[in-house]
């Protein structure tokens, strides 16, 4: 089954510089709205086998645009699950502020350096959102399914999620970028998760979603079809 993995378009928070984290009414930003439209022109049409989303208001609305420019509204919606799993990591006393002075904490260090030691305070660890993640994402996935399962959620709930996918520690995941309103896709068809696309902001990724699955692993790095 390959994973579509969606970084939530510009928010408001990001706009100000700010650490959001799970606080509500987050809404995205006039540069997020037209980056949510064109996320609806480069998913294309195809149909998921399920759309789950992190309750965070902004990820519901990155998503919005293309559930409504199709037909069967209906029909796509019910295939809308909420997941807690997928939510955004609890920053506790940190959210809310300014990043410019979170990175003057002396814990900025440990997040960017050894993540799976930060646990923030009055919220959660890093390896603990990690592994709620992975095990949302291992409980959605049916490998029989032919069409891909679509995920909406955070910077680095996504960082995480491609960290384990590649068989990084997960304080290797600040060396991966996964930008506002961005593509991931990662095929779980096989034992070995592969990532068959990384934080793409340009490409109409629907021929790549609706491709015949790649059933071997090939030297050269593949014949690309």
């Amino acid at each position: 089954m390959r994973v579509v993995l969606i970084r939530h378009a510009h928010s408001q928070a990001n706009l100000a510089g700010v650490l959001s984290g799970r606080r509500p009414n987050v809404h995205l930003s006039k540069e997020g709205i037209e980056q949510a439209k064109d996320l609806a022109r480069r998913l294309g049409d195809f149909t998921p086998h399920e759309i789950r989303i992190s309750p965070m208001e902004r990820c519901l609305e990155t998503i919005n645009p293309w559930l409504n420019q199709k037909s069967n509204q209906k029909t796509f919606k019910q295939k809308l699950v909420i997941d807690h799993g997928l939510n955004e990591v609890d920053y506790g006393d940190w959210s809310g502020k300014k990043l410019s002075v979170l990175s003057r904490n002396k814990l900025w260090t440990v997040v960017q350096n050894t993540p799976s030691q930060m646990y923030f305070p009055k919220g959660e660890g890093i390896l603990e959102m990690q592994t709620r993640a992975l095990q949302s994402i291992h409980n959605s996935i049916d490998k029989k399914a032919k069409a891909p399962l679509v995920i909406v959620s955070h910077g680095d709930v996504i960082k995480s999620i491609v960290a384990a996918s590649l068989g990084m520690h997960i304080d290797e995941f600040q060396r991966i970028i996964i930008d506002p309103s961005s593509i991931s896709v990662i095929d779980f068809s096989l034992a070995k998760p592969r990532v068959l696309l990384l934080n793409d902001n340009r490409a109409v990724v629907t021929d790549l979603l609706i491709a015949k699955k790649r059933a071997t692993n090939l030297l050269g790095g593949g014949g690309g079809k």
